[in-house]
């Protein structure tokens, strides 16, 4: 039985962002694959027809793709939340795989997190950024967390 990732795109992509680097996705593949035996890895996000290249790039890359209808706000932001999405999907394929891996900095996953940690399902806790992210998070992870933004080296995009 092999390892899956569950990943909250938007926290992923904002926090990076944040941070004033551009992840590759494609490395951060690899680096799942290599760290944590990641055979499946669904990415999370909202849907918005614009950005075909990019779903194309992602599933090349080896992502599974789990699309929410986003919508654009009267402000002109763009709303995709996928967090329900997400748990749905880590409970549906709770018997597929061995542990999970999931990345977020979102408190909102804390009860995921503390359940799958509870039944020996967690294999890490991936945090976008080490500074900004929910102390939820930390209790629920405990010593199970690790760090996106210790990893720039690694997985910094570079043209």
């Amino acid at each position: 039985m092999s390892n899956y990732a569950f990943i909250d795109s938007q926290n992923l992509y904002l926090s990076i962002k944040k941070l004033k680097w551009k992840l590759d996705f494609k490395k951060l593949r690899t680096y799942l694959k290599d760290k944590y035996d990641v055979e499946t890895a669904y990415l999370f996000l909202g849907y918005m027809v614009e950005h075909q290249d990019l779903y194309q790039s992602l599933q090349k890359d080896g992502f599974i793709l789990i699309f929410k209808d986003s919508m654009r706000l009267p402000n002109g932001t763009i709303k995709g939340n996928c967090d329900a999405e997400l748990v749905l999907q880590a409970m549906i394929d709770y018997k597929e795989y061995n542990k999970a891996v999931i990345i977020t900095g979102d408190g909102d996953f804390a009860c995921l997190v503390k359940y799958l940690r509870k039944q020996d399902k967690l294999a890490k806790l991936l945090v976008p950024n080490q500074k900004q992210f929910s102390g939820l998070l930390k209790k629920a992870a405990q010593n199970d967390i690790d760090y996106i933004s210790s990893l720039k080296s690694k997985l910094e995009y570079k043209k």
